[in-house]
């Protein structure tokens, strides 16, 4: 899926073009990822539908969506890099996922966020209806030293 969103910016699936480099860079910065290795980064988006923000060759934005197309989807690593920020593209960018035609549909859609609740309540996202059934494991520091292992 290709989406252009006028001078010189578009929005992109194809995973070839996914800068693999500058997204690990970012998320292994950011607060829910930190310290994430490369390897980690790479598998994550061999299995995930990815979205990535462009101006002309360089890419300064992108979400992944984890999902089976057909009843469930994961919104995860949204951003755009924060010289690009207020300029509209993390909406674009959210009206590009939720529109694409392979997430149509679904019976469940799911993120965590820290700070950009406002951006995904435009899109139909809330807190969570019934919490009491919902479960999790979390190991916040699963990045710190080994990361899991190498391929």
């Amino acid at each position: 899926m290709d989406v252009e969103l006028g001078d010189g910016w578009s929005i992109t699936t194809d995973p070839a073009r996914m800068d693999l480099d500058l997204i690990h860079g970012c998320l292994a910065r950011f607060y829910w990822a930190e310290g994430i290795p490369r390897h980690v980064v790479a598998r994550s988006l061999e299995n995930s539908l990815c979205f990535g923000v462009f101006r002309g060759g360089a890419q300064l934005g992108f979400a992944r969506v984890i999902t089976d197309r057909a009843t469930f989807a994961y919104l995860a690593d949204v951003f755009v890099l924060e010289e690009h920020r207020g300029r509209g593209l993390s909406r674009r960018l959210m009206e590009a996922v939720m529109g694409h035609p392979d997430l149509q549909g679904l019976r469940g859609w799911y993120l965590k966020t820290r700070d950009a609740h406002a951006l995904y309540e435009k899109f139909g996202f809330t807190g969570l209806k019934s919490p009491e059934r919902s479960m999790e494991i979390t190991r916040p520091d699963i990045y710190k030293g080994a990361g899991g292992p190498e391929p």
